[in-house]
């Protein structure tokens, strides 16, 4: 690939990074009037967060970590990314730490951020993979936050900063794909079933839970939006 394909991976996986302290930024303001409204937005962020993680599993995670290893393969590698994200929530609950959001964002973003490296190098296309991490990063970033808040309400900034930080991880990784984990696609393909195991955990774990409220009937048209987001990208690459 040439020079600026690469300039154009490093591109798009910085913006998909720097959703996360975009949704930060949006999770502090909280004075949204009046408060029925703020709280739908807040769960429609969530469920659009959700529609896209589950459109990332469904129309790129899985159907590209299939291609190169066997059955058994794939259900060890994907039952393994559940079971990894579990533990790592048994492990937060238990140190009753305000960072399980935090840990479960950076745990679908590194993987995801390598499987568009390797994408990339292989030259397929990366806008719809990096469409995706992107609109699952804004909630992310913003339900990490307000789960955060609480503890550093003084460091307020200094939490944006570490976001905007970690948003660096994506190109850091997207390179690792490119350069190197694309030569090894049996690898990689775990990497994506693993991740897409993970994934779907922390959605019905964590997400889920979060969007339903009594009697209002909006916010799960934010998965839909989220997961539409996905079949429009499928299908323009396609």
């Amino acid at each position: 690939m040439s020079q600026g394909d690469v300039v154009g991976l490093l591109i798009m996986a910085t913006v998909a990074g720097l959703a996360m302290p975009a949704g930060a930024i949006l999770a502090t303001y909280q004075g949204i009037q009046p408060k029925w409204l703020e709280k739908e937005l807040r769960h429609g962020i969530l469920a659009l967060g959700a529609g896209a993680l589950i459109s990332a599993v469904g129309l790129v995670l899985v159907p590209e970590g299939i291609k190169d290893v066997s059955v058994l393969a794939a259900i060890f590698c994907f039952i393994g990314g559940a079971i990894a994200f579990m533990a790592l929530d048994i492990y937060l609950a238990k140190k009753k730490t305000a960072g399980s959001q935090l840990a479960a964002m950076l745990s679908d973003f590194v993987p995801e951020s390598i499987a568009l490296g390797t994408t990339a190098a292989l030259g397929g296309g990366t806008m719809l993979l990096g469409l995706l991490i992107a609109v699952q990063n804004l909630p992310e970033g913003f339900n990490a936050y307000r789960e955060m808040l609480p503890k550093n309400k003084q460091r307020s900034n200094k939490l944006i900063v570490i976001f905007v930080l970690m948003a660096l991880l994506g190109p850091l990784f997207s390179l690792l794909g490119f350069y190197y984990l694309a030569q090894f696609p049996v690898v990689m393909s775990g990497i994506m079933l693993f991740a897409a195991g993970g994934i779907l955990y922390s959605v019905f774990q964590d997400i889920a839970p979060q969007i339903r409220m009594e009697n209002h009937w909006l916010p799960p048209l934010g998965g839909i939006l989220g997961f539409l987001v996905g079949l429009i990208g499928f299908m323009l690459e396609g």
